[in-house]
């Protein structure tokens, strides 16, 4: 009897125990770790910036400067008086002009301005006008003509029918040609280029 008694004794023990000492408390509070897995981050490439860019190379440039225009030269300028018409009625001015025209295969420059044209009238051996005698504000103009390209002059010269000369350009009544068709010749030149034969023209 007295070891029945024993023995539920030590049984209750254990169970008090049991419940205060609670042994698996630790074991629940610490939950099982998870494993984890490791992540590797990439690092970024860093991107190339305007400064890292190279820039392209300067090309060369193909396109060639057109070579400039040498000056005329006499086997290649054709110089030719021109006028607005053969006969003159009396009362009726001569309009004087020159056609300039470069034969050659090259185009080249000339000086076609006023300072460089002469216009001459003559009857015979007799040189009754010259535009020069009595010219004012006189110019330069450089040119190119093209090869082959034939040009007149802009404003045509008139010839007032009278005798020039450097000492009556101010005078009215200067000595004037006859008519009643007489024969004259205007010879030009420009440029220093000479037209090689001159126009005949006639005055009534």
């Amino acid at each position: 009897m007295f070891g029945s008694l024993f023995l539920l004794i030590a049984a209750l023990g254990v169970g008090v125990w049991l419940i205060i000492a609670q042994p698996w408390a630790d074991a629940a509070a610490k939950p099982t770790p998870t494993p984890t897995s490791t992540v590797v981050e990439e690092t970024p490439t860093p991107e190339a910036t305007d400064s890292e860019t190279p820039s392209p190379q300067p090309t060369e440039d193909d396109s060639t400067e057109v070579a400039k225009a040498a000056p005329c030269e006499a086997i290649n300028i054709t110089v030719e008086a021109v006028t607005d018409a053969d006969t003159y009625a009396a009362g009726e001015l001569p309009q004087l002009s020159i056609s300039l025209t470069n034969t050659g295969e090259a185009d080249c420059t000339l000086d076609v301005g006023s300072a460089t044209q002469t216009f001459t009238v003559s009857s015979g051996a007799d040189e009754w006008w010259r535009s020069t005698d009595c010219q004012e504000n006189s110019s330069s103009m450089i040119v190119t003509l093209a090869a082959g390209q034939t040009v007149p002059s802009a404003t045509p010269v008139v010839w007032d029918r009278t005798r020039s000369s450097v000492d009556t350009c101010g005078q009215e009544n200067r000595p004037r040609a006859p008519g009643g068709g007489a024969s004259y010749h205007v010879a030009v030149s420009i440029g220093g280029f000479n037209s090689p034969i001159s126009r005949q023209i006639l005055l009534y």
